[in-house]
């Protein structure tokens, strides 16, 4: 089966999850901090080369996701070779990267917050921490406002703006958002579009999507054949 072509839309975020060939320690063996730290290092300074806007982000043994804005069209496939090429060279040894990364295109206003819940949540549902924030090596600390540095490279999306007029109630109402969660619902659309690489959004936005191929599944089943009206004996 041909692989499906990257969705692209200009300044339309996309959601991106790549997996790593070989995960950086076992779930038994201690945090490989030192790991996490380098790969965020470059996560940072590959992103700023590549003219990406990186809303969110989280860093696990086994993979990189993210939530950014890419300039160009290929933008974000630049940003993961970037990596990978650092990675290559100073931290493995053969393949980088368990396959192609996978990635959906998400629409503002209306799924960006769940968005950033999902992925700054990945190390409490993946068993790492018990609250996200206590994870150090994604956005949590800096939607949440427990960073203890500068955040200087991350960019708020505008509707995390939209959570308060200040700092401090942006950073309390997103705290609120994580100690909420997401429903079944929420959860399963975003991973299906990830894992399907369409778009998520509503209808009238997918309807007014320009890519380069459909931005959302084709429906199930044979489509239904038309039947020209017989006409009456009379």
């Amino acid at each position: 089966m041909a692989r499906l072509a990257r969705l692209y839309a200009p300044g339309i975020p996309q959601l991106l999850q790549v997996h790593f060939a070989q995960p950086l320690a076992a779930p038994a063996d201690p945090t490989p901090v030192e790991p996490l730290g380098q790969l965020a290092a470059w996560l940072r300074e590959c992103a700023h080369e590549q003219q990406v806007t990186v809303h969110g982000w989280a860093l696990l043994n086994d993979r990189l996701a993210l939530l950014a804005t890419p300039a160009s069209q290929r933008g974000i496939s630049r940003l993961v070779q970037s990596i990978g090429r650092r990675f290559a060279t100073r931290l493995a040894l053969g393949r980088v990267f368990d396959g192609r990364y996978r990635s959906a295109l998400i629409q503002p206003g209306e799924w960006i917050l769940p968005v950033m819940v999902w992925l700054d949540t990945l190390p409490v549902q993946l068993g790492y921490v018990d609250q996200a924030e206590f994870w150090p090596w994604s956005s949590a600390v800096h939607h949440t406002g427990l960073n203890l540095k500068p955040h200087t490279w991350a960019t708020d999306h505008p509707d995390y703006w939209q959570l308060g007029n200040t700092p401090f109630e942006r950073q309390a109402h997103f705290r609120q958002q994580l100690a909420n969660g997401l429903n079944t619902t929420q959860r399963e659309h975003i991973e299906s579009a990830l894992f399907g690489q369409w778009a998520l959004g509503t209808e009238p936005f997918l309807q007014s999507l320009d890519t380069t191929r459909r931005a959302t599944p084709a429906p199930r089943g044979r489509p239904r054949k038309h039947v020209a009206p017989q006409e009456n004996d009379a």
